[in-house]
């Protein structure tokens, strides 16, 4: 990840991969997500939909520098699969990330070689598949000023060119902006002065 810039890699869509070894079947999952309440969501419905599988293995990376993430082996050998599924991803330079790894048991034990070799290669095929985007750091900022100051407010979010979202334009107005990583110092400088409040999202 680059430091000086707020651009980082994300996958385009879901996508799966699929490895097979000596009965074992490895379903590979990937998804784009931006929070840990997405990713408990996405694992809780898989484990539903695959409920007769014997394990759910998941690694999942978020930010724009990855500091957020976590590896479950969900009862597989300690090291032999959310490992693998998460060293993948950063092999990848993804992040917003996550990737569930869904084992059916085929009878014959692989070892942990083997069942390294699987998940890395389920996943890395699933994200191959995926499709690779561009993502810009940010956060949505919401903004509150009088009617009379929404000249100076729309100014400003036109001239930063700033996505909107949430507009309420009353006696009292309101309106949420996502401001990129880059420019949230110009952005806070330049709407302090017209605003009444501002409440970071996110």
């Amino acid at each position: 990840m680059n430091a000086n810039s707020d651009t980082y890699f994300s996958i385009a869509a879901p996508s799966e991969g699929l490895f097979k070894d000596n009965g074992s079947r490895f379903i590979a999952l990937a998804y784009p997500v931006e929070s840990e309440d997405e990713v408990g969501e996405i694992v809780a419905g898989l484990r539903k939909k695959y409920h007769d599988a014997r394990h759910h293995c998941f690694a999942y990376r978020l930010g724009k520098d990855g500091e957020k993430y976590r590896a479950n082996d969900d009862g597989e050998p300690s090291g032999s699969a959310a490992r693998p599924i998460l060293g993948q991803i950063d092999s990848a330079g993804l992040s917003d990330v996550l990737v569930v790894v869904v084992r059916y048991f085929g009878g014959i034990k692989l070892g942990i070689p083997g069942l390294i070799r699987a998940y890395k290669t389920s996943t890395a095929d699933a994200l191959a598949n995926a499709g690779k985007v561009t993502k810009i750091a940010g956060s949505w900022y919401r903004l509150g000023f009088a009617y009379s100051d929404m000249p100076s407010v729309m100014k400003v979010l036109k001239d930063m060119e700033l996505p909107q979202r949430a507009q309420d334009f009353g006696n009292e107005c309101s309106i949420e902006v996502r401001v990129r990583l880059l420019v949230e110092q110009e952005f806070l400088e330049r709407i302090g002065k017209t605003i009444n409040f501002i409440d970071k999202l996110d």
